[in-house]
């Protein structure tokens, strides 16, 4: 039986490998494992819990705001704050242009060379390529002169032979099967989102002052002054702003993002079958209305992929175990999880010393927890938000699903899937982007009836709070669903742990021997060529891996973790 190893797996946040065994071109078994410590929790204990969102959002550089808002909110249930609606609306609007921002740069520039042959596009013809995207999309830059200059550009970019992100890729893969034409459409939109991107997330610097890691969260509301007449606050001009960009990202998700989409996933419906995975799929919910707190995305758990059943989410039943990462546990014995709010962070490392061919996976072999629900392993992330709400009849979402579903001539069970997984983030990336202009109209007309409210004023003196509290926070990060929880004693942090999508998603196996997402997605893939295996990456990126999130790299001390040489 052949064994394959992807180390590291790139066009990702962080290190992630994956080891498989092949028997007759299909992955038989798989084992994801993260090769960076965590250990970022342990460096928040005993500070000032409303410090904890500064800190948390370093997790990463790509989720920029998420964990803002997911510390926040652990440190406002503790404390029984509730915010303005103002602060909540706004909150609202940095998390829906967070999640269309995230889709579109995965969608083109992390996952759509895993289906897209950039080399075929320079065979295209440029006016058959105009008359593809004509027929899918209205998107006025769709002209054969712009394709005959992206060509162009492509051809001299190609001719320096300075390839860089693009020099190690599989081009010419027998899996590819998008005709040149379609390869030329897409590599142009490629290009034209980064141009879109570079725009959009202006929201964030207009609303939080900066991006990447936005400044204006605080806990019991925002920092932001409202003052429609001053131009030292979130006045009449920058709301114009914002809702001209909103409008712009709106544009671009439906006239481009979900018509390529659509197009790429035409030549691919087998993938339709592969990748399906553990087959449980939580979603926590998310965007509160200001008023009511009712979330327009629904929460609930689909188990066993079963569409007529929801279930709830109860915080409780959330655990996380180590029998195969390294780390090790005072609390709980073997096969026994923690709860978050009892979570250690105590790294044990057993694994080989580099280098090395193989991980001993019927032992320790990740750095990534096993997060596990009722302990069951769950799929987190757009699949599970999009499914979730369908089951719940949220309307909005199933129109959106429905009409996916019908042009591409599939059933609800194709979500189940790689094809489901990467078509669920563009469903994702309209409800968001149709949904947030509406938070932005609610914010302006809440301030032109005078309630320039920002902050909830209380509870801000720590002489007010309670000798211990105990408070969780969640949310619906572009990748999913994303827990803080935190323990309060003596006004300050007695313990604080994170569970993030991508643990869920890449952990390891569990006490119980149960693969985590990942792992279990990955079986039963048709792998063309062992020494090129594209559709592992095609699985994996599906899932927008971010390993720093799962792993929280850092050292407190200062001292050097890795040295890397040029030669």
């Amino acid at each position: 039986m052949a064994k394959i190893v992807v180390d590291p797996i790139t066009r990702i946040e962080g290190h992630l490998r994956i080891e498989a065994e092949l028997e007759g071109g299909t992955i038989k078994d798989a084992w994801s494992s993260s090769t960076m410590y965590r250990g970022i929790e342990k460096i928040l204990k005993g500070r000032d819990p409303r410090d904890a969102w500064y800190w948390t959002q370093r997790f990463c550089g790509v989720c920029t705001t998420v964990h803002s808002i997911a510390s926040i909110r652990a440190v406002e249930n503790a404390l029984k704050l509730k915010v303005p609606p103002n602060a909540e609306l706004i909150r609202n609007i940095i998390i829906g242009i967070q999640n269309v921002h995230d889709h579109v740069i995965h969608f083109y520039h992390l996952h759509a060379l895993d289906w897209v042959d950039i080399t075929s596009a320079l065979q295209a013809d440029p006016g058959r390529t105009a008359a593809l995207a004509a027929s899918v999309s209205d998107w006025p830059k769709n002209s054969a002169t712009h394709f005959k200059a992206v060509q162009e550009k492509l051809k001299a970019f190609v001719g320096t032979g300075r390839l860089g992100p693009f020099a190690n890729a599989y081009w010419g893969h027998p899996a590819y099967r998008l005709p040149p034409e379609a390869n030329l459409m897409a590599t142009a939109h490629y290009l034209e989102a980064l141009e879109w991107q570079k725009e959009i997330i202006k929201i964030h610097a207009i609303l939080g002052s900066k991006n990447p890691h936005p400044q204006t969260f605080l806990v019991g509301g925002m920092s932001i002054p409202v003052d429609p007449d001053s131009q030292n606050a979130l006045n009449a001009d920058k709301l114009i702003t914002v809702k001209r960009l909103l409008a712009k990202a709106q544009q671009f998700v439906e006239q481009v993002y979900i018509p390529d989409l659509l197009a790429v996933a035409s030549f691919y419906k087998d993938w339709a079958a592969i990748g399906a995975g553990v087959g449980n799929y939580m979603s926590y919910g998310d965007l509160p209305d200001p008023v009511s707190g009712n979330l327009w995305f629904p929460a609930g758990i689909v188990r066993n992929r079963d569409l007529a059943k929801l279930l709830p989410v109860e915080q409780q039943k959330v655990a996380e175990f180590v029998d195969h990462s390294w780390y090790e546990y005072q609390q709980a014995g073997a096969g026994k999880g923690l709860h978050p709010w009892d979570g250690e962070t105590e790294a044990k490392y057993t694994g080989p010393k580099p280098p090395y061919e193989y991980l001993d996976t019927s032992a320790k072999y990740s750095w990534v927890k096993a997060p596990r629900y009722d302990e069951a392993p769950m799929e987190v992330g757009p699949l599970a938000r999009v499914l979730v709400a369908y089951v719940a009849g949220h309307k909005e979402t199933k129109a959106a699903v429905e009409m996916v579903l019908a042009k591409l001539g599939v059933g609800p069970a194709a979500l189940f899937s790689t094809l489901g997984r990467t078509a669920a983030r563009g469903i994702d990336a309209l409800l968001n982007a149709r949904q947030t202009p509406v938070y932005l109209e609610m914010l302006i007309d809440n301030i032109g009836k005078g309630d320039y409210r920002i902050h909830a004023n209380e509870k801000w003196d720590p002489r007010e709070w309670p000798a211990e509290a105990s408070g969780y926070g969640w949310h619906e990060a572009p990748r999913g669903a994303l827990g803080h929880w935190i323990r309060i004693k003596d006004q300050k942090i007695y313990n604080y742990q994170a569970v993030v999508p991508t643990t869920w998603n890449a952990s390891p196996r569990d006490g119980k021997g149960q693969r985590g997402p990942y792992e279990a997605a990955l079986v039963g893939t048709p792998i063309a060529k062992a020494d090129q295996p594209l559709e592992i990456l095609r699985t994996i990126h599906s899932f927008d891996p971010c390993l720093a999130c799962a792993v929280h790299v850092t050292d407190a001390t200062g001292n050097e973790l890795v040295q890397i040489r040029v030669s």
